[in-house]
């Protein structure tokens, strides 16, 4: 039987984490952003499944050789996922592994739902790696500003709601960001075009999530940005950390010109939710 955990029981699946794994289920088992956790035993789990609360994707942790585990996800996911997941209108179940002992058991576990999968990289920098020399300049009529909870609260922003609702998808609220986070956005005649903060949060370590609006791209306004995060963290002793996909040429190119490293990659799932 597969059982969901309370959030008070989360802590119990430290033991299960890859140290070298993703950033988002550590910041999940300890509590510092949402998500849901299901297990193979509520009081000594030894496999897992995270589903971040941005809805950005499962993560699998702990034993993937598990086959008592293993073999309840399909009907698991088909009876209590997908109908949930239909809900927030979440049109793809992405499945990755907390460790490449994972890939084997999720390509065999789900090779009847017309698997595909992408390659991923994680970036890390340091401040000896830092290049500053290539921070863009912003067109006239853009504006760099620092998010804060009084820019949180402002209703005066054409799209207001754009903002506030990146920050939800991370943070349990606004006030929990504002504690935890780093943020900046650029602004232009009173519309929020591009957003750069933390998404994820462990320790000292600040996982970017960033976006430009359609209407305002290749202005090098995520190149901007990215800076001023990166300049902010470095300045305060925080590490950033990026997680994009290999294909996402625009991401990789903004994150390796800031001289951010590969500390490693890895493989994720998906099929599609019908």
């Amino acid at each position: 039987m597969i059982w969901e955990l309370d959030r008070s029981e989360f802590t119990r699946c430290r033991h299960l984490l890859n140290p070298q794994g993703q950033l988002e289920a550590v910041a999940v088992v300890e509590g510092a952003n949402p998500g849901r956790i299901f297990v193979d035993d509520r009081m000594s789990p030894t496999s897992g499944m995270i589903w971040l609360g941005n809805n950005d994707g499962f993560l699998f942790i702990g034993n993937g050789q598990n086959e008592l585990f293993n073999q309840e996800l399909n009907n698991f996911i088909d009876s209590v996922i997908i109908p949930e997941a239909q809900q927030v209108r979440l049109e793809w179940f992405e499945a990755i592994g907390n460790h490449d002992k994972w890939y084997g058991t999720i390509e065999r576990v789900f090779a009847h739902r017309d698997l595909g999968s992408w390659n991923q990289r994680v970036y890390r920098l340091h401040s000896d790696d830092y290049n500053s020399s290539n921070e863009p300049k912003l067109e006239e009529g853009y504006e760099v500003v620092k998010i804060n909870a009084d820019l949180l609260s402002n209703k005066t922003a054409i799209n207001a709601g754009f903002l506030r609702s990146k920050v939800d998808e991370f943070w349990s609220s606004p006030e929990d960001f504002i504690n935890k986070g780093i943020g900046y956005c650029i602004v232009h005649q009173r519309e929020v075009v591009s957003v750069c903060f933390s998404g994820f949060v462990v320790g000292n370590i600040h996982c970017i999530d960033i976006e430009t609006v359609k209407e305002h791209q290749k202005r090098k306004l995520g190149q901007k940005i990215a800076h001023c995060f990166v300049k902010d963290c470095l300045n305060h002793g925080q590490v950033p950390y990026w997680d994009c996909m290999e294909v996402n040429k625009p991401s990789v190119a903004v994150v390796e010109s800031l001289g951010f490293q590969v500390t490693y990659q890895y493989v994720g799932y998906e099929f599609r939710i019908d």
